[in-house]
């Protein structure tokens, strides 16, 4: 693959350092807000990064929950993010007499603009540092399972107490693979309502063939509105519009929510990722894909239901073939080999540091018992309750009304983390959605489900064989779609105010099934948050402090879904000996168009070919910059000096996958919507010139 041999060439001509350093190539960084890199902005690109310039991109930046980030982009609450990234609350919005994934929509006045069912936003108020005293309340002579212990217990008292002093919510990040405890304090908005999206074919135009590429032509651009009791919210930081956008060379910003990274991973994480983990995790994706194109393809109905889900299947399939490209690559594990030698060598020499001795050695045990139990996690527990081997909408909420009634009982710092005071309100928000929930394909994906768990557990095991109670996985998921009531909101609402007793006597068939499920989920989590991910934590906060120690400060911890500050150039690059001229038009649109005949996915939308003559060809439309970005970024806006808004990051070239791993320029770039091309197309296609108006300061939306 292409990022494959790119790696190389980069590993090899950048030696690059990929451990945890403060060595950084370039405009590397997903830097902290409350850490900014002020001395390499001024010494590289002169420029100053004020407190009161930080603060205020800090507070106009969003996240969405649901994953990836925006900002707010008018006083009146307007919020600026991708239609990927909308597309949840598109996809739950509508029914079949409305596809507004497939068709767009657009609010012509704030009457019309739409509640989101489940959507909550969140924006970064305030950092503080506690890394002091949750290693304080974790004594060095406790083991894996003690120290896990000590830690959820002071991480929830410390959420708890800020939420109770300031009502925001309070989440306690964990930075540097637990080398650092920074507490994030955000304002929650969950009155969300859609303004305006396109159809998916102009914001995704050249589907999968194009996906993780350049040149491009997408308009993946999608508004939102925030409220307050009922009334858009007065916004203090928001991000203005540039007159002229991004410009050749031009220094600029991405402020935004980057996902994961893996640069800090020890060569034994990465060789588990390369081995095991991106291979299970291709598995699964392969298979989803294929069931969810073979769903779509039965009816039109059936592809609206399941065209959100497909998206981000096929798109996260792609990302890791990149990514696994690049871990098959040798020449950045010879790389992370040499650091690790270099440093544990340096460690060896120094009797201050003789507790990090083991540390790498202890991830590595770590990453062995991983290996041996992620496809038994992933089948029972999984990700925020979406178990693999129970796909189902159903299940998720049977699963959160089994556990909230038996985890709420408990004192708070004692609680599975999901089920801490401080998360109440999202989880909530989440379990009395009216998302709407189509039994026939509820039934789909838990039918694929259930022959999935029985391939990766053995159709023989005891488990596999009480979740089929003596039926195939066909007429087994059938029974339990049938035999639920979960879709009712009223009964999940009574299930909690019940409580345990309630849960215990229901004869719902997913709350049995969860029931059933649980005792063996919860052991193998436990497995995963002690035995693992407690074990890595402690060694990897000892190697950080080693690194400290030996290379001096440190730079940006890897991503974790929170706000962080990326900067570079918008410059085009070199590809088989052909320059990619840093920026497309709508012009290039249309001879793409041309020159695919016009067939799918390289089709234009009716609207595009009808307003053609209206549109200057020559506005810019989409263009690259080096920004050091990931996934989590889409939606995130890219600035310009004045904090001006650029554009709208949506995607990274093919070459940018290498991006989990390393940083390079060479090749490498994230992908964005230009903010003319923006201006220009939901004015003249869309003739949503009201919105552009309040865009650009021309006016607010209509009352």
């Amino acid at each position: 693959m292409k990022s494959q041999s790119l790696l190389s060439a980069a590993v090899a001509a950048l030696g690059l350092v990929t451990g945890l350093t403060n060595v950084t190539y370039g405009d590397e960084g997903m830097w902290l807000f409350n850490n900014p890199p002020r001395k390499l902005l001024k010494e590289k690109h002169n420029f100053d990064a004020t407190e009161k310039w930080l603060e205020h991109v800090q507070k106009s930046s969003v996240r969405f929950n649901s994953g990836g980030s925006g900002s707010f982009v008018s006083a009146d609450g307007l919020v600026m993010t991708n239609h990927h990234v909308g597309a949840d609350c598109l996809q739950k919005l509508g029914d079949q007499e409305h596809n507004y994934y497939r068709d767009g929509f657009h609010a012509k006045s704030r009457d019309e603009e739409k509640r989101c069912v489940d959507l909550e936003l969140n924006v970064l108020m305030s950092i503080e540092d506690v890394t002091e005293r949750i290693n304080a309340a974790v004594k060095p002579d406790l083991n894996a399972e003690q120290a896990f212990a000590a830690r959820r217990k002071i991480m929830a008292e410390i959420e708890k107490e800020s939420l109770d002093k300031t009502g925001l919510r309070s989440d306690v990040v964990t930075l540097y693979q637990g080398g650092q405890y920074h507490l994030y304090r955000f304002k929650k908005y969950t009155d969300v309502r859609v303004v305006f999206a396109p159809d998916q074919q102009a914001a995704f135009y050249g589907g999968d063939p194009d996906n993780f590429e350049y040149p491009r032509y997408d308009l993946d651009v999608c508004f939102f509105r925030v409220y307050e009791n009922g009334k858009p919210a007065q916004i203090e930081h928001y991000l203005t519009w540039s007159q002229n956008g991004a410009t050749d060379g031009e220094l600029v910003f991405v402020s935004g929510h980057p996902g994961r990274t893996d640069r800090l991973d020890t060569l034994a994480e990465l060789q588990y990722l390369r081995d095991t983990g991106f291979p299970y995790l291709l598995e699964r994706l392969y298979r989803m894909e294929v069931m969810l194109s073979a769903y779509s393809g039965r009816s039109d109905e059936n592809a609206r239901q399941a065209k959100e889900l497909l998206f981000s299947v096929q798109n996260s399939r792609k990302a890791r073939e990149g990514g696994l490209a690049g871990l098959l690559d040798p020449a950045l594990l010879a790389r992370k080999d040499a650091d690790e030698k270099a440093l544990r060598s340096a460690v060896a020499g120094r009797a201050d540091l003789k507790d990090a001795l083991s540390a790498w050695d202890r991830i590595a045990g770590a990453e062995k018992t991983r290996a041996e139990n992620i496809r038994k996690f992933t089948m029972l527990e999984g990700a925020r309750g979406g178990a693999a081997g129970f796909a189902s909408t159903y299940f998720t909420i049977a699963r959160t009304l089994v556990r909230a009634a038996e985890e709420r009982p408990k004192p708070n710092g004692d609680r599975l983390c999901e089920f801490r005071d401080s998360n109440r309100e999202s989880l909530e928000l989440e379990l009395f959605s009216e998302e709407p929930i189509y039994d026939g394909f509820e039934q789909a994906r838990l039918a694929s489900a259930l022959t999935f768990l029985a391939n990766q557990l053995g159709y023989n095991s005891e488990l596999v064989q009480k979740v089929l109670a003596g039926k195939s996985p066909e007429e087994r998921a059938a029974e339990l779609i049938k035999g639920t009531r979960l879709k009712d909101i009223a009964v999940r609402k009574a299930l909690v105010e019940g409580g345990s007793k309630a849960t215990a006597a229901s004869s719902d068939s997913m709350i049995a099934l969860a029931r059933l499920v649980d005792p063996e989920a919860r052991a193998v989590r436990k497995i995963m948050e002690t035995d693992v991910d407690e074990v890595k934590r402690q060694a990897y906060a000892q190697i950080a402090r080693a690194k400290y120690a030996v290379e001096g400060a440190s730079t940006y911890p890897d991503a974790t879904f929170t706000l962080r500050l990326a900067f570079g150039a918008v410059k085009g690059y070199e590809e088989n000996g052909q320059q990619i001229p840093f920026e497309t038009n709508f012009a290039g649109l249309y001879l793409r168009a041309k020159q695919h005949h016009n067939r799918p996915p390289f089709d234009l939308p009716p609207r595009w070919v009808e307003r053609k003559d209206k549109l200057d060809l020559n506005t810019p439309f989409n263009f690259v910059c080096t920004a050091d970005i990931i996934g989590g970024n889409s939606g995130s806006p890219v600035i310009n000096r004045n904090a001006e808004v650029v554009g709208l990051i949506f995607d990274g070239n093919i070459q940018s996958l290498v991006l989990d791993f390393i940083y390079t320029d060479k090749q490498a770039r994230a992908v964005a919507v230009h903010s003319q091309g923006i201006v220009e197309a939901i004015r003249k296609v869309y003739d949503a010139a009201t919105l552009a108006d309040e865009l650009t300061g021309k006016g607010r939306a209509s009352p």
